[in-house]
């Protein structure tokens, strides 16, 4: 993963002191080749050099130890990105992936490097509320095991009632697997079919427990999907077309944890609100460390509304999705 810096000494050429063009190729070779698993044949075609340059450039990476697990270097493209990210939305950390092309799918790249981060920031003793979404569920694969002593694991979402690969039981449950930690799960639908049935369920069913558990949350690892695209929530079957096309209309741009919200922040009054199986907004904003990990290009106007509905401390993307985002909050060309 590309190492962020302490500081960044970024020259008029984009490149940081002691840093040179091969170094920046170099890199994002590397980064193409073991994190995106793009042929030698594509990168070339990528980068505009020969495939013996790609097999060359490989080879130096191994040999400067720039891959291990992950893939270290300092770009100061990316560096400049998450700098800018930090000072704008008053972040504790933004964390740049590289992406190979601007169309390039950037769900693989954004959960390598939450994963790394989130081998490093995890620590025993913490009280971890999840969410869940295809782009949380492809960081497991990133995340080096562990053992933490007293690590609890809470799901923020229900979902038990479908078996589905990606479900919020089953991430919140595999990911306390992967630091030996407890998980503590929803055990309801995400959606229910009245506040009537969603009321019982709490009050009467043994849910206000685990509801209670998120009132002292040491961090929150939240994703967030785009109402206008097929997400998971809409390919998951939990939304209609028809509930779609009337959040769309009320200005919904995206949603956490079921919760539809718009590009200023604001969560959006729709029934729907009332019968979803989920710890709300505030209780999440309580947590001292918020980590929000998502991109795409159907997600910049609800990456933006996130930024004030979560106000995350730790934002990680990638660098397509972080462009847009920067441009748009600062009146830039539209996404």
């Amino acid at each position: 993963m590309p190492r962020k810096p302490q500081r960044s000494d970024a020259g008029e050429n984009g490149l940081t002191a002691g840093e040179s063009k091969a170094d920046r190729l170099r890199v994002r070779a590397a980064w193409m080749y073991f994190i995106e698993q793009m042929t030698q044949n594509d990168i070339a075609d990528v980068l505009g050099v020969g495939r013996v340059t790609v097999v060359r450039m490989l080879a130096e990476a191994r040999a400067r130890n720039e891959v291990k697990i992950a893939i270290e270097g300092e770009l100061a493209e990316i560096v400049r990105l998450e700098r800018e990210l930090e000072r704008t939305f008053g972040l504790q950390q933004a964390f740049v992936a590289p992406l190979s092309q601007p169309d390039a799918d950037p769900i693989p790249a954004i959960a390598s490097r939450t994963g790394a981060y989130l081998s490093e920031a995890m620590k025993s003793g913490m009280r971890v509320g999840v969410g869940w979404g295809r782009t949380l569920f492809s960081t497991l694969s990133f995340i080096t095991p562990k053992s933490l002593s007293d690590f609890k694991v809470i799901s923020l979402l229900g979902g038990v009632g479908v078996a589905r690969q990606i479900n919020p039981a089953e991430f919140a449950w595999r990911f306390a697997q992967t630091f030996q930690g407890e998980g503590y799960l929803i055990p309801a639908p995400a959606v229910v079919d009245s506040v009537e049935t969603k009321v019982a369920l709490i009050e009467r069913c043994g849910l206000r427990d685990i509801f209670r558990m998120t009132d002292a949350l040491d961090a929150v690892l939240l994703s967030i999907g785009g109402i206008r695209s097929a997400t998971t929530f809409y390919r998951g079957g939990y939304l209609s077309e028809i509930q779609r096309e009337e959040l769309v209309a009320l200005g919904a741009v995206g949603d956490l944890l079921f919760h539809p919200f718009d590009v200023d922040g604001r969560i959006v009054d729709h029934p729907l609100n009332g019968v979803v199986m989920s710890v709300d907004v505030d209780r999440l904003r309580r947590a001292p460390l918020r980590i929000l990990t998502s991109g795409g290009p159907e997600k910049i106007e609800a990456l933006l509304g996130a930024m004030k509905l979560v106000a995350p401390t730790v934002l990680i993307t990638d660098e397509e999705s972080a462009r847009r985002v920067l441009e748009r909050r600062n009146g830039g060309a539209s996404s």
